[in-house]
């Protein structure tokens, strides 16, 4: 079992920035790759970015491009989501998750979350 337990979020103005973190406990996340998606009211949750387990190999959703950067420390079990450049379209829960499905897309294919953190974005 993997526990996930995202911080970081929070209120910001456009343009702004905002770093999540993810930090695991209860197994080491060396061997899963990691992922931020996002869930705005009424809407379906969104594939924010992905990241195997080295971190050598990393893809963004296109609507976060240039603007996003995700990475891991593995001695640390902790997963970051640096946001760049906010606007109030990323205003979302944003949740990581885990999974042994190597750089899914795919809520389906994640078997661990965390219990997500809030961020809004003023205009």
């Amino acid at each position: 079992q993997v526990q996930l337990v995202e911080s970081g979020g929070g209120l910001v103005q456009g343009g702004g920035s905002l770093r999540l973190s993810c930090a695991a406990s209860g197994r080491t996340l060396r061997t899963y790759a990691m992922a931020w998606f996002r869930q705005a009211p009424g809407k379906e949750r969104e594939f924010v970015a992905t990241i195997n387990w080295s971190g050598g190999r990393i893809y963004y959703g296109d609507s976060v491009k240039g603007r996003f950067t995700i990475s891991r420390d593995n001695a640390k079990n902790t997963v970051y989501l640096q946001m760049n450049s906010l606007k109030p379209e990323d205003t979302a829960v944003y949740y990581c998750a885990a999974t042994s499905v190597p750089l899914s897309l795919t809520p389906h294919d994640y078997a661990y979350w965390g219990q997500g953190t809030q961020v809004t974005v003023s205009s």
